[in-house]
């Protein structure tokens, strides 16, 4: 016997369209929001996606150079916002910066040094998985750095930044904001699936415990690099897909990209979720 909760063979005979198949699956009362939501994600996801395709072929025709930057605390998102932003774009004129720690060489080197080699060449787009803000914030919470080292770093990087604007560099950077207890959720999701398990490290445990030092650096970098030619956008990721859309939202917004009027979606992020940091009253993190 069949449940009023099942469709079967008799109910899709009788749905001639979409709408036909959810009105019968309304009247059985059968739960679908969460697969109605993540169909609406892939859709909206695809469409901008479409549009970031359109925006790599306006910088590659103009000799334009993108640099997109992924800040924000472990878990909050910055690889997987990456992977979706990419996973349709020509790899040729498109490169994932994530380096690893620095060598001893690069060590006794300008702090810069590193990083300069893979900004954007004419034609390219290059998103950072971190940046050079690990000195900001992550080495001195963790004591990678000296104070000496940290306090020439923050005088340096405004000048750095607006060296490259000037240079015609276009930097978009993002803070991925989360909550203390999604980021410990999202740890424990890491240590429970083998796939994941290598993400986790002992500084991300750290992390947490040094939860409000963290925040301490956080507002520093904040208010000491947050400027009209190179701002920080606030995204709250505590929503993964929403996160998603609306950075990519937001980077298709900054730049007028030929075919941008023919948009089969919406290229205004929601404000609710993607803010300039002076507009950031209530802290996520």
């Amino acid at each position: 016997m069949v449940n009023n909760y099942t469709l079967i063979q008799e109910d899709f005979d009788k749905a001639i369209t979409r709408d036909d198949l959810y009105n019968i699956i309304d009247k059985k009362n059968i739960p679908i929001n969460k697969v109605l939501s993540t169909i609406q994600y892939e859709k909206e996801k695809e469409l901008l996606q479409i549009e970031l395709v359109k925006l790599q072929q306006w910088v590659k025709k103009n000799n334009k150079r993108i640099a997109v930057i992924f800040e924000g605390r472990d878990a909050a998102g910055k690889g997987g916002n990456i992977r979706r932003f990419t996973e349709h774009l020509n790899p040729r004129s498109m490169r994932l910066v994530a380096l690893n720690k620095p060598t001893k060489v690069e060590m006794g080197q300008w702090y810069f040094r590193r990083y300069i080699k893979h900004l954007p060449n004419p034609g390219e787009i290059v998103f950072f998985d971190r940046s050079w803000y690990n000195r900001a914030v992550v080495e001195p919470v963790m004591g990678f750095c000296s104070d000496q080292q940290y306090n020439r770093f923050m005088v340096q990087l405004p000048e750095f930044e607006h060296m490259l604007y000037e240079d015609g560099v276009i930097i978009i950077k993002f803070w991925l904001s989360i909550t203390k207890d999604e980021q410990g959720k999202r740890f424990d999701a890491r240590m429970d699936n083998p796939l994941k398990r290598w993400k986790f490290s002992p500084v991300d445990k750290k992390g947490q415990e040094l939860w409000d030092v963290y925040t301490k650096y956080k507002e520093q970098m904040f208010s000491k690099t947050h400027t009209s030619f190179s701002p920080w956008t606030i995204v709250k990721t505590n929503d993964k897909h929403t996160a998603r859309l609306e950075c990519m939202r937001h980077v298709l917004s900054q730049v007028e990209y030929d075919g941008k009027d023919d948009s089969k979606t919406s290229l205004y992020p929601d404000p609710n979720v993607i803010m300039h940091y002076y507009r950031s009253i209530h802290k996520y993190d």
